[in-house]
Order: structure tokens, then C-alpha cells, then sequence
């Protein structure tokens, strides 16, 4: 199975909490980036096409990713790599403040199609780049299995109407579509999240998960529904934890073609969202977007103490 993801690269600036004494770091950053760096980490075979700057930031970025052995297209070149200041309160949970831009052309998809193709966050829903994250998708979804995660930013998404539509356009193209509860909340205020998922399933997707925190996740298809708690971990921060989530299910999922997915038994999904669960309990329990590698991800799921 070969993974292709579609998206933007960010560098992460997290500021320390208000009254201590450590200094701001500079992380690698970026949910679709995030995504392909951890199923690296997992030993899949993942390229990743995104835009990186001849900056500082840019070689950070590259040197990361390349060092976890992901495949970095880059199709264009932005005047400056996107970043954006994370703040932490003192849970470690973050908010963010960005600087980017999303220009990729259509040009840049390659010609070859992989096993899966993985979209989401800044650059499924930011014009004019999106076009050609939704061109990727609908070009290669006849040959290979589509994800998707909003990875919803605020900031970034403008009138709240026509950012639902784009956010929902994506959900029809992929098979597999992960949320988080603040994600849902954004997008359709004062819903429940199991009544958003069970109806974005009859817009396409096989599968819908949803991330809650520290309440676990559950899981929803067209025969079963399951819920996992989350297991017990002092949390650093929370940088990157639905990213390693989302590496995890796709990772665990790549043997399944759309078929596949959709006979997904109930005891199989209770596996999968705890695997998940344990991959994100790895990341937060240590600072920025640093998912598990397989070794430490089967030990995480081994510990009788831990997920």
C-alpha cells in the first residue's frame, strides 16, 4: 500500500504558557504533514505533495519529514514557508494564530496512482490551492481509498455558510472521514456529534470517526456504532494528537479496499479506535507532533498500565 497525502505544511511556534519561565519552540507542524510523518513512522510508504518555502522554516520542515523517510513533493514554492504561533494554556491544549497561503496547481498531482490518497485541513478548503486537493482526490478515488479530516481552524475558513458546503464536498469524496468533537461543534453548533456523523455518512463516506479528547472517540458505519475511551496519560500538549490518531486508522486500515471498510465488525472497530487512541496518547505525552513509531506504538497497546 502506498499513501499520497495532499496538503499543507506548517511550522508550529509554540509559545510556552503564560507565566513560565521556557522558552517558545519551533515544531514541524501541519495536519496533512503531520499525517504522512506518522504513518512513516509506522514504516508505510507516503509522499507527501505541499509547498514549502526556501526558508529557514522550509529545511526544518524537509529535514524532518525526509528524516522519517517521507517522499516531499513540493509543487510550488510560497514566498515564505506558513507558520503559525501555537499557544498553550495550562492543560497543553493550543490555539493557533497563523500566516499562510495555499497556491498548489493541478499540475503538480503526480501521474501514477497510489493505494490511498489522504486530504484534509488548510489546504482542502483554502482557494486557490483546494482545487487541487479535490482534483487529486477525484482523480486517483476510482483506483484508491480517500480519507479526510476538516482539522477545522476558524481563522482560516471564513463565512461559516459556504465553509459547512466545502467542508461537506470533501466528506462526499472520501470512504473514510475523521473529526474531532471541536471540529463538529464549529461546523454545526449545538448538534450532537453522533447525529453529524450518522448524517455524513448518507453523504458518502464508509466511515466516520470522532475524536473527544480526553472523553475517547467512537466510530460510525452503516451497521455499527462504537465508543473507546481515551486511555489515562499526563498530557504535554496536544499538538498533533488527532494527526497521529488519524495516521494510526490509516496504518491499521491499509490492507481494506472501499469494500472492505464498510464490513468493518463491530470488535474491529473497537480495535481500531484503540490502537488510534493509544497512538495519540504517545504524541501528547510528549512536546509538538511526535507520533509513535510501531515499536513504541505496540508497546503503548501491550502495557497493561497504559492505552
Amino acid at each position: 500500500m502506498s499513501f499520497l497525502v495532499i496538503g499543507e505544511c506548517v511550522a508550529d511556534v509554540v509559545r510556552a504558557p503564560a507565566g513560565s519561565s521556557a522558552a517558545d519552540r519551533v515544531h514541524p507542524g501541519g495536519s496533512p504533514a503531520n499525517v504522512a510523518y506518522g504513518l512513516a513512522r509506522l514504516g508505510r510508504d507516503v509522499t507527501l505533495l505541499t509547498q514549502l518555502a526556501d526558508d529557514p522554516h522550509g529545511h526544518l520542515i524537509g529535514a524532518h519529514l525526509r528524516g522519517a523517510g517521507v517522499r516531499v513533493e513540493v509543487g510550488g514554492l510560497p514566498e515564505r514557508t506558513p507558520s503559525a504561533v501555537v499557544g498553550l494554556d495550562a492543560e497543553g491544549r493550543a490555539a493557533y494564530a497563523f500566516d499562510i497561503a495555499w497556491t498548489l496547481e493541478a499540475g503538480a498531482l503526480p501521474s501514477e496512482a497510489p493505494g490511498h490518497v489522504h486530504i484534509g485541513s488548510i489546504a482542502a478548503v483554502t482557494d486557490p490551492g483546494a482545487a487541487a486537493v479535490l482534483a487529486g482526490a477525484e482523480r486517483f478515488r476510482d483506483r484508491a481509498t480517500v480519507s479526510y479530516d476538516p482539522n477545522v481552524r476558524p481563522e482560516l475558513m471564513g463565512e461559516h455558510g459556504p465553509a459547512v458546503a466545502r467542508v461537506e464536498g470533501c466528506v462526499a469524496l472520501a470512504d473514510l472521514v475523521k473529526a474531532s468533537d471541536e471540529d463538529l461543534a464549529w461546523l454545526y453548533p449545538g448538534e450532537a456529534p453522533e447525529a453529524v456523523a450518522a448524517r455524513w455518512l448518507d453523504l458518502g463516506p464508509t466511515v466516520v470517526l470522532v475524536t473527544r479528547g480526553a472523553a475517547g472517540s467512537f466510530a460510525v458505519t452503516r451497521h455499527h456504532t462504537v465508543a473507546a475511551g481515551a486511555p489515562p496519560v499526563d498530557v504535554v500538549d496536544t499538538v498533533g494528537a488527532g494527526d497521529s490518531f488519524m495516521s494510526a486508522v490509516l496504518d491499521a486500515t491499509a490492507a481494506r479496499d472501499r469494500a472492505a471498510l464498510g464490513a468493518l465488525s463491530a470488535g474491529e472497530l473497537a480495535g481500531l479506535l484503540a490502537r488510534a487512541g493509544a497512538a495519540a496518547s504517545v504524541t501528547v505525552s510528549r512536546a509538538g507532533a511526535q507520533p509513535p513509531d510501531r515499536a513504541e506504538l505496540d508497546a503503548a497497546r501491550a502495557d497493561p498500565a497504559g492505552p
